[in-house]
């Protein structure tokens, strides 16, 4: 059993991958930023925190976190405003990194997209293009970060029912599942032939644990 620190508990991959782990057997704290929530977490057999990543620095993060095996980061300031993108899914994700490797929780796994990186090629011009910088920094410092990570990078999100099974081969983005993302994250955590490597997958054919095996 792992104790997991889940950022992000809220979200709609989050809710469907709390239940996963507990049925694995880890302990789960999700951490929430509005406490009308409690009662929804809850209900997956986390453990709900109510905490505002936002507007906590490296040290309250580092609070956080301690005493936990692994970190997942799912969290994100859900578009539409720029400053706010930059605020939660760059500089709060990379002050979690930082609070990770001060608390020494060397495990860390980071919900990412598929064509994220330094060469995303989203125009300056796009609405998501804070959001695509944002995610290159945050990924870029964590593979720098010398933590046991994994960047889990699911291309374009659907809320059809799971099917157990992705593509981690295909060159473009295609879509997946939110359940099997879930899936992926909550394979991935076990299997320590992940870290450090990103993960991109659309929907396929191969089960998962065969897919992401390293």
């Amino acid at each position: 059993m792992s104790r997991i620190l889940l950022i992000g508990g809220h979200g709609k991959v989050a809710l469907l991958l709390e239940p996963l782990l507990v049925e694995r057997g880890h302990h789960v704290t999700a951490v929430i930023r509005n406490s009308d929530h409690e009662r929804e977490v809850a209900a997956t057999g986390a453990v709900p925190l109510v905490a505002d990543i936002e507007t906590f620095d490296t040290d309250q993060l580092e609070n956080l976190v301690a005493g936990n095996d692994v970190v997942v980061w799912s969290a994100g300031a859900g578009g539409g405003n720029p400053d706010r993108t930059h605020a939660v899914d760059r500089d709060a994700a990379i002050r979690s990194i930082d609070a990770a490797a001060g608390a020494g929780v060397r495990r860390y796994v980071m919900v990412s997209y598929f064509g994220a990186g330094p060469d995303h090629g989203v125009s300056p011009d796009s609405s998501f293009f804070p959001y695509a910088e944002a995610k290159a920094a945050a990924d870029a410092h964590l593979r720098k970060s010398g933590l046991d990570y994994t960047i889990v990078a699911p291309s374009g999100l659907t809320l059809e029912a799971p099917t157990g099974r992705i593509d981690t081969a295909a060159e473009a983005s295609g879509s997946v599942s939110r359940a099997d993302v879930a899936a992926v994250i909550a394979v991935a955590i076990d299997d320590d032939s992940t870290i450090g490597r990103t993960i991109r997958f659309n929907s396929g054919d191969v089960p998962i644990a065969q897919a992401i095996a390293g």
